[in-house]
C-alpha cells in the first residue's frame, strides 16, 4: 500500500465506523382498544410511526386514529411499563386531532425504556376515561 492511501483509507474507515453507529431507530404500533387495561371493545383504531434518534436524543412522532366513540379527551406516550400495565405519562399531547405530530428531547433513562419495549400510547374519551385504544411501542432500527 502507498503511504499516501493510507490517510484516505483512514479518513474512510472514519466515516464509515460513524455510519455503522447511526443512531437512528423506527418506532412503531397499532392502537387498539383490546390492548387497554382493562381492554375494551372499541371500534376505534389507530398507529403511531415515530423515529428515535439517540445522538440527538431526539423523539420525532406521528399518530393517526379513527373510529372513537367521542372526541378525544388526552393522549400520551407512558412509561416504563410492560404490555398489560399502567404507567405515568412521560410526553402529554396537546393537540388531540387526528393526526398528531410532535418532537420532543428525552433523557438517556427514556431512551434506554422506549428502546427495551416499555413505552405505550394511548388515547383516551369521555366514555374510556382510562383510554380508549393502546399500544406498546416497538423499536427497529432504521
Amino acid at each position: 500500500m502507498h503511504v499516501k492511501a493510507i490517510p484516505a483509507l483512514a479518513a474512510v474507515l472514519i466515516l464509515s465506523a460513524g455510519a455503522a453507529n447511526a443512531a437512528l431507530f423506527n418506532v412503531t404500533t397499532t392502537l387498539k382498544g383490546a390492548d387497554e387495561v382493562p381492554p375494551n371493545t372499541t371500534t376505534g383504531k389507530g398507529a403511531v410511526s415515530a423515529t428515535l434518534d439517540t445522538t440527538a436524543r431526539s423523539f420525532s412522532y406521528t399518530v393517526t386514529y379513527s373510529g372513537l366513540s367521542g372526541p378525544a379527551t388526552a393522549a400520551h406516550f407512558h412509561g416504563p411499563a410492560a404490555p398489560g400495565t399502567n404507567a405515568p405519562p412521560i410526553i402529554t399531547i396537546t393537540g388531540l386531532a387526528s393526526p398528531i405530530r410532535g418532537s420532543t428531547a428525552l433523557t438517556d433513562a427514556q431512551i434506554t425504556d422506549l428502546k427495551a419495549g416499555k413505552w405505550y400510547f394511548n388515547v383516551h374519551t369521555a366514555d374510556h376515561p382510562g383510554g380508549e385504544i393502546r399500544g406498546q411501542l416497538k423499536v427497529t432500527p432504521k
